[in-house]
């Protein structure tokens, strides 16, 4: 189990390009299944999860050309159905909750997907209905072993366009529902369909392959079923969680970061939120500028109530964040509620920013209010454990504008997330060390 040493309270200042995005880059990958010709994919995150799918992308026995620094060739045209039922791929796909995502493309291609559950972050629950619904919608038959939580869907005769309505707007649900559809027969609208831009660009890269998806961006989709896809070559989008991360990272160590190539026009309400925070962010080309803070001032709304953000889905803001902006409220002048609606248990490593000195009110597993110190009471150095990427990732920034040397263990969960953090917190200043 790794460890880092960070010594905080240093002011940090320079350049940080965000990594491709990670929630994209799982949705592209398995998106190379759909097809047998050549798919080149640019800007591919170097992180853990990452890295785990294209292993197992590898093992069903798709061709990997590695052309360069994120950049890799797959094709997938002799694929191994047959390791779906291995003992390697039951303990190999469950390690990772990207993984689901291969059902559409296989049961699509081939008739049939098998999957065990899948792993990821321990921050609630994290149903798979809106999935195996969708398949069942489409014509596949649902089949689920219960003693090894084993998950299967076959359509042997293929699949058949309809009319959907998904029970909840799932991002990765909406993703595997549409790459079974583009080769279903006939057309299917999904309704309440997810409509986040890593959505929207596994639809276009679809279309440059030959799929007909329209409505793309809204949460009304239209697909014309193809009897085949072609090659493509894509570049995965700047990860914006990465991004709200880097602008909470300049504000709470009182730094100037400039951070490289966002793509402002797929940000959302990302940078506003921060700004309801007092955060001062500066548009420059397609940069983000963000200035040395030596306080911040959290907005009321108009009629002077408390502050509350709150997830939603896109274009609302996102549930990733939520981590983020409240590590950066600790430090902010006023107060804040903090309202995680999807899941129940991501708000519970408030009680290590806590023992760090911060003001935090846990009201339930879905609320927290913080009341910002105002930087007049800095936040002390502790030994910590990360216990999910997200939270991982705000426990680090908070480390690095505390008082003295803290220590973070289990960081294998923030390397699933984030490409070398120590190495590119260091080209800005910071201190952090990896034992």
């Amino acid at each position: 189990m790794g460890t880092f040493k960070i010594e905080g309270g240093i002011r940090l200042k320079g350049e940080i390009t965000p990594q491709g995005a990670k929630n994209e880059a799982l949705q592209i990958l398995c998106a190379v299944l759909v097809t047998s010709e050549p798919v080149t994919i640019n800007n591919i995150p170097d992180i853990i999860d990452v890295n785990k799918l294209i292993t197992l992308l590898g093992n069903l026995g798709v061709k990997i050309k590695r052309n360069g620094l994120g950049s890799i060739t797959f094709q997938a045209d002799e694929v191994n159905v047959g390791y779906l039922e291995t003992e390697a791929f039951k303990k190999e796909g469950g390690s990772l909750r990207g993984s689901i995502m291969i059902v559409g493309p296989l049961l699509a291609r081939f008739g049939k997907g098998y999957i065990p559950k899948p792993g990821g972050d321990k921050i609630g629950r994290r149903r798979l209905d809106t999935h195996f619904e969708g398949f069942m919608n489409l014509g596949a038959k649902f089949r689920y072993n219960r003693e090894d939580h084993f998950y299967g869907v076959e359509a042997p005769e293929g699949l058949t366009g309809t009319d959907m309505l998904l029970d909840e707007a799932s991002v990765t649900g909406t993703a595997n529902i549409v790459m079974a559809a583009v080769l279903a027969k006939g057309k299917t609208t999904v309704y309440n369909a997810a409509c986040e831009p890593y959505l929207q660009q596994l639809c276009k890269m679809l279309n440059s392959m030959g799929a007909n998806i329209t409505g793309v961006g809204s949460n009304l989709l239209t697909i014309e079923g193809v009897e085949k896809l072609g090659g493509c070559t894509h570049r995965i989008l700047p990860d914006m969680i990465e991004i709200g991360s880097w602008i909470g990272l300049a504000a709470m160590t009182r730094s100037e970061i400039t951070i490289k190539d966002v793509s402002w026009d797929n940000l959302g309400v990302i940078p506003n939120t921060f700004r309801k925070l007092g955060i001062t962010l500066e548009r420059r080309g397609d940069d983000i500028f963000i200035p040395t803070h030596e306080n911040y001032q959290i907005k009321t709304d108009i009629d002077g109530s408390i502050l509350t953000i709150a997830d939603a889905p896109w274009p609302g803001f996102t549930p990733d964040l939520l981590s983020i902006v409240l590590v950066v409220a600790t430090q902010a002048n006023g107060d804040v509620l903090i309202h995680q609606k999807m899941f129940e248990s991501r708000l519970f490593f408030v009680d290590k920013l806590i023992d760090m000195g911060a003001k935090i009110m846990l009201c339930d597993p879905h609320r927290a209010v913080v009341m910002g110190h105002n930087f007049k009471s800095q936040l002390k150095a502790t030994t910590m454990s990360s216990p999910d990427i997200r939270a991982g990732i705000s426990l680090l920034i908070a480390a690095l504008s505390a008082k003295g040397t803290s220590t973070i263990q289990n960081i294998e969960q923030i390397d699933r997330g984030y490409e070398r953090i120590d190495e590119r917190l260091r080209a800005i200043g910071a201190n952090i060390v990896r034992v």
